[in-house]
């Protein structure tokens, strides 16, 4: 676990493919246990450990998760997320080139529960969720394509989704279309950076999450 910023009411995280933000039922330890452990550890704090979980990514994906430290910063960061004043930005490895270079996608997005995963239209569907995203080709090696990705609306697999309808399945993403997969099980997508105000100090806060030490993600980012 690497931590990569903290206050005394949050608390951010580089997440690995293999650490999940909240239990599940794999009954591996959640990240969040992993948190309040080393608060505890590092503060030498008696008794229990407050940690709210402000927000999730999904198993395979690596990249920044914030956690709040007090009541008030959870509290404060829920309704920020709800109302998207927290801009997240992504980064995607992708096989295929995207039509264009940049744009704006527009879908409507059906969950199926029993497969977990999110089906894109382009036209509203009943029980169809709308989902908005950004992206721009940032850079590109011989054999794949760096997108980066504003994400405006915050739907089930949706970066995932969305980018597999238009072509672009994610690097090592089986389930969206990706031919092979990772050899660390997870994909190719990381959570880059949040930039939201403090919920306690109002400062602008930005926290940029290192890519994992893949020798693509390395190259990308060095490039």
């Amino acid at each position: 676990m690497t931590v990569i910023y903290e206050d005394n009411h949050i608390i951010a995280v580089n997440k690995t493919c293999s650490e999940i933000v909240q239990g599940d039922k794999t009954g591996d330890e959640p990240l969040s246990e992993t948190v309040k452990r080393w608060i505890k550890e590092k503060y030498n704090k008696p008794g229990n450990v407050f940690l709210g979980v402000a927000h999730r990514l999904d198993r395979p994906v690596t990249g920044v998760v914030l956690f709040a430290r007090t009541d008030k910063a959870l509290s404060r960061l829920n309704e920020m997320f709800k109302n998207g004043e927290v801009e997240k930005t992504y980064w995607a490895i992708v096989k295929n080139q995207p039509p264009q270079p940049e744009g704006e996608l527009v879908h409507y997005l059906v969950r199926n529960e029993k497969q977990n995963k999110s089906y894109a239209y382009e036209r509203e569907k009943p029980g169809s969720k709308k989902a908005i995203l950004d992206y721009r080709l940032i850079a590109r090696s011989d054999n794949y394509f760096l997108l980066e990705i504003a994400l405006k609306t915050g739907r089930h697999h949706q970066i995932r989704c969305q980018l597999a309808k238009i072509g672009c399945p994610i690097k090592g993403d089986l389930k969206y279309g990706s031919p092979r997969s990772n050899p660390d099980g997870g994909i190719s997508l990381h959570a880059r950076r949040v930039r939201f105000i403090h919920p306690v100090s109002k400062k602008e806060i930005e926290i940029i999450a290192p890519v994992p030490e893949e020798k693509l993600w390395q190259a990308f980012e060095k490039g």
